[in-house]
C-alpha cells in the first residue's frame, strides 16, 4: 500500500516595499538553506482562506487583512530526503499588527512548540540566486506583480 499523500496547503506573501516576510528552513540532507512564505495545511473541511489566516495566528499570532488568492501551484519535491507532493493556494495579504512591518524579524512557533526564524527578506536576493524561494515558480509568480501591495494601500 502507498502512503505518499498529496498535501493541499496555503501560504501568504506579505509585502513591504521590495521585501516578503518568510521563514528559514535547512534541508539538511541537500545542504542548502531556504525561504518560504509562512502558511500551513488545510485541514478536512477547511477553506484555503480560513487555513493561511488560521495558520498565521498559529504561528506568529498576527492576523491578516486585505486577503486575496493570486494563484496555486503543483510542488513535486525533496526534503530531508523525502519526496513531498503539495497543492498550494497562494494568497497576499497584509499584517493587521501595523508593528510588524517595523519589526526585522519574529519567531514563528510550529504545531509542536518547535521555534522557527521568520523575517523580511528583499526579493531581490531570490531573483539573483543569493536565496533561494520555495516552492518552485513562486518567484515567478510573485514577481509579476511587483506594484500589487502599492495598487491595494494606495502607496
Amino acid at each position: 500500500m502507498n502512503n505518499e499523500t498529496i498535501r493541499p496547503i496555503a501560504i501568504c506573501i506579505v509585502r513591504r516595499s521590495g521585501d516578503i516576510f518568510v521563514f528559514e528552513a535547512r534541508d539538511i540532507v541537500k545542504g542548502e538553506t531556504f525561504y518560504r512564505p509562512l502558511g500551513g495545511g488545510i485541514e478536512f473541511g477547511e477553506r484555503a482562506d480560513q487555513a493561511v489566516r488560521r495558520e498565521m495566528m498559529e504561528e506568529l499570532g498576527v492576523a491578516l487583512i486585505n486577503l486575496r488568492q493570486i494563484g496555486m501551484l503543483e510542488n513535486i519535491f525533496t526534503y530531508q530526503g523525502r519526496p513531498g507532493h503539495e497543492i498550494v493556494f497562494i494568497f497576499e495579504a497584509d499584517f493587521a499588527e501595523r508593528a510588524m512591518y517595523g519589526q526585522k524579524s519574529a519567531i514563528g512557533i510550529r504545531d509542536n512548540n518547535e521555534q522557527f526564524p521568520a523575517m523580511w527578506k528583499p526579493l531581490s536576493e531570490f531573483a539573483e540566486g543569493r536565496a533561494i524561494l520555495y516552492p518552485n515558480g513562486l518567484l515567478e509568480l510573485v514577481a509579476q506583480r511587483p506594484d500589487a501591495m502599492k495598487e491595494k494601500n494606495g502607496s
